[in-house]
């Protein structure tokens, strides 16, 4: 990989508006990469220099403290897609860490692939997906990641084909969050190869579109109904509609031995474990749609309590604050810690 021209750096940029939330103070040094070998070169001159790097995508996960980022800030905007058909009949699909994640699921979608359907709606871009292991509707980037290139902060190098089997895929985790030794350059999925969509294995999918559980629809059609069902929670991103200004979920489900909490739904995970749905923790510890953090700056997303949403005139510490709130009335009401979906960068809870 050739070194190129570092970008020009911009110094105090704000990043509210750079995140989903549209929160957070400035960087002191903002640096767009539009390219993986431009990643690799800033980052190296940041590290070289001593500084503290944050590598931001589409801002769609992650909370910056009011006061900002020291260091430098480098703002992934690289883009481009490969396919290739293997010999198995599947394709083999390449994607540079900056393309936005629902333009890569709408095109493989537009072209008759199915496999990515079910995680249409989803904000940020496709460098974070392996991070987060990004999940929704019963389908997760686990099943169909094969690899990804990384560069190494730790080595100073760039590894490239890094095994899926390697990232220790987890429910919403894996050994790239909340660590900034590694940083995604570009991803690559194996797709079925056809033009049905994934197993239909969640029910209220199943139920929107009319099929059993473990059907397969055409997967133009499953993209529909789950960008309808996004929508109806507040879930896909609107500038005129405070409710996606946010972060997602901001809570996972906790994952508990079975009995913790008898009346709470949940979906066994093998091992006498159970995951238990935070929204229905925080609606039953008294939290309902809407419910208004500090000075209703913030609040509990009108649709869907699982989200903390920005009013318009929220600040960071007003959107922990209410995490605090409803964190603490979980684990009072059930004796269940919730943990933020999240990174928080420069806070805590």
């Amino acid at each position: 990989m050739q070194t190129p021209v570092l970008p020009v750096p911009r110094p105090d940029v704000p990043l509210a508006p750079l995140t989903t939330l549209r929160l957070g103070g400035p960087a002191r040094r903002l640096v767009e990469a539009p390219s993986a070998e431009a990643v690799v070169a800033t980052v190296r001159a940041a590290d070289a220099a001593g500084e503290p790097v944050l590598v931001l995508g589409g801002g769609s996960n992650v909370v910056v403290a009011d006061s900002g980022v020291e260091g430098t800030v480098v703002l992934v905007t690289g883009t481009g897609i490969t396919t290739e058909r293997r010999d198995d009949g599947a394709v083999l699909l390449t994607v540079e860490a900056g393309e936005d994640w629902d333009g890569v699921v709408a095109a493989t979608v537009a072209d008759g692939l199915g496999g990515l359907e079910c995680l249409s709606g989803i904000p940020g871009r496709t460098g974070a997906t392996p991070v987060q292991n990004v999940g929704a509707y019963g389908v997760e980037i686990a099943e169909l990641l094969v690899d990804v290139d990384l560069y190494d902060r730790r080595s100073g190098t760039v590894r490239t084909h890094v095994p899926a089997a390697s990232l220790g895929l987890a429910y919403r985790t894996s050994v790239l969050k909340n660590t900034d030794s590694a940083i995604v350059l570009r991803v690559r999925f194996a797709l079925p190869g056809g033009g049905e969509s994934m197993p239909i294995r969640y029910a209220e999918l199943a139920r929107t579109l009319g099929v059993e559980q473990g059907s397969r629809v055409p997967a133009g059609a499953a993209r529909e109904a789950v960008l309808a069902l996004r929508r109806g929670k507040g879930m896909v991103l609107d500038a005129r509609d405070h409710d996606t200004w946010s972060a997602g979920s901001f809570f996972t489900n906790p994952i508990l031995r079975e009995g913790t909490v008898p009346a709470a739904p949940g979906w066994p995970t093998g091992d006498g474990l159970v995951k238990l749905p935070a929204a229905w923790l925080i609606q039953h510890a008294g939290f309902g749609r809407g419910h208004a953090g500090p000075g209703g700056r913030v609040g509990l997303s009108t649709k869907h309590v699982l989200a903390l949403t920005n009013r318009g005139a929220g600040r960071t510490e007003d959107l922990l604050g209410l995490a605090r709130e409803v964190r603490d009335g979980v684990r009072d009401a059930f004796g269940v810690e919730l943990h933020p979906e999240p990174v928080l960068v420069g806070c805590a809870l």
